[in-house]
């Protein structure tokens, strides 16, 4: 069965790259899509390709708009979104994503530490799986995917 899988949430980390590369070495047949997780092309694509801004919030407004595009787009074709939330940062975008996803009917797997699970009671009551380590994230594809449980 092939899985289409959005990866939204932190960007400071490389969960994503466990993922994939944990997915892949699992054999499992999974199509990965994601935010563009360059924080300086994220930030400023909107002014490189329309003109720049004076005024930073119309260069982040315009710069939110394009990169919406393009999650939405993600998560609208994805079969599971995963979001993962870090300890540094509050990633407001990630939670955004998740309502998204649900709001879509989606499933949806949150990833976040302990630290975060009061503060995130919604997003996780939303989603379908809670849980702490993108391995993880790949245990669960495996079992979605084939129905096995890890070694």
């Amino acid at each position: 069965m092939g899985l289409n899988v959005f990866l939204s949430g932190e960007i400071h980390t490389d969960w994503r790259n466990e993922i994939e590369t944990g997915c892949g070495d699992a054999g499992l047949d999974v199509t990965f899509a994601s935010a563009v997780t360059d924080h300086g092309a994220s930030d400023d694509c909107g002014p490189a390709i329309m003109g720049a801004e004076s005024d930073k919030f119309w260069h982040d407004h315009k710069s939110a708009k394009l990169n919406a595009m393009r999650i939405r787009k993600g998560i609208a074709d994805a079969d599971i979104v995963v979001v993962r939330f870090g300890d540094k940062y509050k990633q407001w975008n990630a939670a955004f994503d998740a309502g998204y996803a649900a709001a879509l009917g989606k499933s949806l797997i949150v990833i976040h530490g302990p630290d975060h699970q009061h503060a995130l009671k919604e997003v996780d009551a939303a989603a379908l799986a809670v849980c702490e380590h993108p391995k993880q994230v790949v245990d669960m594809l495996r079992y979605i995917s084939n129905g096995t449980l890890p070694a």
